[in-house]
């Protein structure tokens, strides 16, 4: 009998070691945070091997020559002599969809951010607490990067992950002048894009429009998306000129976007070039410290979810 019981034991044993392994690569790939570089000012330089922090010294205008100080501000608008934000409200495909037209003087108002200031993995916070955080004027949530491993991140002009997620990745640049171009991953080094110039790097998608023209299909998703969801989007219209686009969705008062959907409604606007960001749960826009949409991940609750970076307008 004890001979037939070993096999037993030894089933029981992997067993156990099997749902530990698993409920660890689950906490390792979800929940486990990881903080990689600690950002201090506008940018760091660093990688995954190490913790860094580094001060910038350089401090945000804020004076009587177009600054946060002179600003005219209202609950929809916002201008400084340096940006000027007007934010809109549309009901269009059973969907409420907030614009926010951008306009700037300096491209290096556009600006991202990370969660806790800290480049890492599953580290996150409200789209609204890292607005705080940063004195944004107007944000939108990114494309939680660190909710995976790989995908081309540079921030404000600092590379902090090479790693392509695959040759048919989109990515989206945001150059030195503020100028948007869609690449592959699988074109171009993330090591390229930083030697050309590239200020930011988004990976999520799909691009949504290029010279103006829609470049998804009617049936194209974001994987494992449900077909209509809120949306985040971030296009360009003009030099300068931006378009920071979230939608509601999941409820009953507003269904949400299908991709192409999405891009049509940015085409009516005359936009040039667009890219998807992280939507769902995700979706969020702040304006002047109030969150301006409905954020739910599950139709029933109006909640922001934590997400790991923003894109922002601010000094």
């Amino acid at each position: 009998m004890k001979i037939l019981k070993k096999p037993y034991v030894w089933a029981a044993l992997f067993s156990v070691l099997l749902a530990g392994f698993t409920l660890f690569v689950l906490l390792d790939t979800f929940a486990i945070s990881r903080v990689y570089v600690v950002v201090v000012g506008d940018s760091s330089q660093g990688s995954e091997d190490a913790e860094l922090s580094v001060t910038d010294e350089s401090s945000a205008p804020v004076s009587s020559d177009g600054s946060q100080e002179d600003a005219a501000v209202t609950e929809n608008s916002y201008s400084d002599g340096n940006i000027t934000i007007t934010i809109s409200e549309y009901k269009k495909y059973n969907t409420t969809i907030y614009v926010a037209d951008v306009v700037l003087s300096d491209p290096d108002a556009l600006k991202t951010a990370f969660a806790e200031s800290s480049y890492g993995k599953n580290v996150t916070e409200k789209t609204s607490a890292v607005a705080e955080e940063t004195g944004a004027i107007l944000a939108i949530n990114g494309d939680f990067y660190g909710a995976r491993n790989s995908g081309y991140v540079i921030r404000n002009g600092v590379l902090y992950r090479d790693t392509s997620a695959g040759s048919s990745q989109e990515d989206l640049v945001i150059n030195q002048d503020g100028s948007f171009e869609i690449v592959k991953e699988g074109s171009v080094s993330a090591a390229q894009l930083l030697e050309d110039g590239a200020q930011q790097v988004l990976s999520f998608g799909p691009g949504l429009l290029q010279d103006g023209e829609i470049t998804v299909t009617k049936s194209e998703e974001v994987d494992k998306a449900m077909t209509s969801n809120p949306r985040t989007a971030v296009g360009i219209i003009d030099s300068l000129h931006y378009v920071f686009v979230v939608s509601d969705g999941r409820t009953s008062e507003s269904e949400g976007l299908t991709l192409y959907e999405l891009a049509s409604f940015l085409q009516g606007l005359g936009v040039q070039t667009a890219y998807n960001l992280d939507g769902g749960g995700s979706s969020t826009m702040v304006f002047c410290g109030s969150v301006i949409n409905n954020p739910t991940t599950d139709g029933k609750t109006i909640r922001e979810r934590s997400v790991s970076d923003i894109v922002y307008i601010g000094y």
